[in-house]
């Protein structure tokens, strides 16, 4: 009788507990975009695995960026999206 493998997710780490020379700062939104969709959402830490610490400072940088314009509040706000002309 063969027994079928169960699916186990991997284990969900936070990125800035282990790697502790990765900066979270709100200058650097190249890491920053890493942690929200693309609709300009935070992700919650049950998806990312970020830790509670991390992701409370993760928040205040992501919204420090947003208001010194290095990163979209929405995706209206975004450059690449194109708006309707009126004629």
């Amino acid at each position: 009788m063969a027994f079928k493998r169960r699916f186990t997710p991997r284990r969900k780490f936070c990125r800035f507990c282990a790697d502790k020379d990765l900066p979270l700062n709100y200058k650097r939104p190249d890491i920053l975009r890493d942690f929200i969709t693309e609709r300009g959402k935070i992700i919650a830490r049950r998806i990312t695995g970020t830790c509670a610490f991390h992701q409370r400072a993760l928040t205040r940088e992501i919204k420090r960026s947003r208001q010194m314009a290095l990163l979209v509040f929405t995706s209206t706000h975004a450059s690449e999206v194109k708006k309707k002309s009126t004629l």
